[in-house]
């Protein structure tokens, strides 16, 4: 009568013009080798973000602030990582570096 627990990525999607990584990640209690439940979490990766932060005044941009910084991926299972490497070229990254900062003047 052993409990035990698992962990799935049972849905990994690359989506949209910048290739965001979509993820479901299941978890699934069993007893005695029966499925007794799964629940499910989900999030999403983007390729990076901008660095960001103010000069000294606190009111002035800094001069890196529109730096590039990618996404950590070393926290992600493989499978996840190997496909967002894989959707995250280069020239996707630019894209979506430039809408970042696009974005900021709205």
């Amino acid at each position: 009568m052993a409990l035990s627990e698992a962990i799935e990525y049972d849905k990994i999607e690359v989506v949209g013009k910048y290739k965001a990584v979509q993820v479901r990640k299941a978890t699934v209690i069993s007893k005695d080798g029966n499925e007794l439940t799964r629940s499910f979490e989900r999030y999403v990766l983007h390729p990076g973000t901008l660095k960001g932060g103010l000069k000294e005044d606190g009111t002035t941009p800094a001069d890196d602030a529109d730096d590039f910084v990618n996404t950590d991926l070393s926290s992600q299972p493989a499978e996840v990582s190997s496909i967002a490497t894989a959707a995250w070229t280069q020239s996707i990254k630019d894209a979506y570096k430039a809408k970042l900062i696009a974005d900021k003047s709205l």
